[in-house]
């Protein structure tokens, strides 16, 4: 036993003169001066910047800048109006009750865990709740919803709209035309009941979340017109109005996203509603499925990068598409269904495989 204990004290003997050694040597580097390596310069966080804990009865919100892409907590806070204009990497929010909540673009997931009567405008790659109920959100969310153990769940597309919110979706690696908001997966569903359901078309924004009433948030130059929402406000997995839609696909380009709103714009202005969007890179086999005989024109295209995808649905869908692109687009390269009888199996090719693709 003597000499086992003597390896062990020779072992941490040998590693303090080696630790020792190593510190002799840094000293050693500049002139006496130890090394500094870059984590060392980085400002120290402290997470108590980025979490609302306790609040009552407040007000509270970070402007753009002040989150940065840093992980955020809310916690047990009732009667609160909370406004993050900034992008984050992750947010909690545990233990709310009556809360009025806007989060500006989440990298990665946001998680409500025991929060009630709470009303939210969220945009985050995953979404999930745990525990909770009576709860209406506007949403934005790149993959399906996730609803555990909760009830009364009400859920609308995001709509929303401040100078630096554009420049947040791509600092948080989100797409404005990726967004899942109605296809909600219940994980503990109960035979009979319905936990969740949609929001009307016609609701009103402010009247579940309202714009920030203190002097500093007010400096954010937030609008809620659905016409300037930065993501396209769809009709999602409501019933459709027509058994015709249209799907126009625009190419990677300098102006796709400007192309993509403008026809929009366009398509809206003429009755159609805007049902889903999506952006993804397409490969040849994807083209093939979706394009048929035109893939070949498609093909060298496709290698510019992500293609962004519209449903339009109406009545006089298709002819109508036709017509904007040929009048407004001319000089750019888009696919348009071809007719209402092709354009139902566009549709469906197209989105079937994207969502596979996005893991939907």
């Amino acid at each position: 036993m003597g000499c086992c204990f003597s390896k062990q004290a020779k072992r941490k003997e040998s590693a303090k003169e080696s630790a020792a050694g190593e510190q002799q040597q840094l000293q050693q580097v500049d002139g006496g001066e130890s090394k500094q390596y870059s984590w060392d310069k980085r400002e120290k966080v402290d997470p108590k910047d980025y979490m609302f804990n306790g609040l009552k009865d407040q007000t509270m919100g970070r402007l753009p800048d002040k989150v940065a892409g840093q992980q955020f907590v809310i916690q047990e806070c009732e009667n609160c109006n909370i406004y993050i204009f900034d992008h984050s990497a992750t947010i909690t929010i545990d233990d709310c009750t009556n809360c009025r909540i806007f989060l500006g673009p989440v990298k990665g997931s946001v998680f409500f865990r025991d929060c009630k009567d709470c009303k939210c405008i969220v945009a985050c790659q995953q979404f999930r709740t745990r525990d909770c109920r009576k709860m209406d959100i506007f949403l934005c969310c790149s993959t399906q919803p996730i609803i555990e153990s909760s009830t009364g769940m009400k859920f609308g597309c995001f709509q929303y709209y401040y100078p630096e919110l554009a420049a947040q979706f791509k600092d948080a690696g989100l797409s404005i035309f990726n967004n899942t908001w109605s296809n909600i997966h219940d994980f503990t569903p109960v035979s009979g009941e319905t936990n969740w359901s949609l929001l009307s078309s016609d609701c009103e924004i402010l009247d579940y979340v309202p714009l920030p009433d203190n002097d500093e948030l007010k400096a954010v130059r937030v609008s809620v017109d659905v016409n300037r929402s930065i993501v396209p406000v769809t009709w999602g997995q409501r019933q459709k109005k027509s058994d015709e839609s249209c799907l126009v696909v625009f190419f990677a380009g300098d102006y796709t996203i400007a192309n993509a709103r403008k026809m929009i714009d366009e398509m809206i202005s003429k009755g159609l509603s805007l049902i889903q969007t999506k952006e993804v890179v397409m490969k040849p086999e994807d083209a093939r499925r979706v394009f048929k005989e035109k893939t070949t024109e498609y093909l060298p295209i496709l290698e510019n990068g992500s293609v962004v995808a519209l449903e339009f649905n109406g009545d006089g869908a298709v002819q109508s598409c036709q017509e904007v692109t040929a009048g407004i687009f001319s000089s750019t390269k888009v696919f348009v269904s071809e007719s209402k009888t092709s354009s139902s199996h566009d549709v469906d090719s197209f989105f079937n495989f994207a969502d596979m693709q996005m893991g939907v």
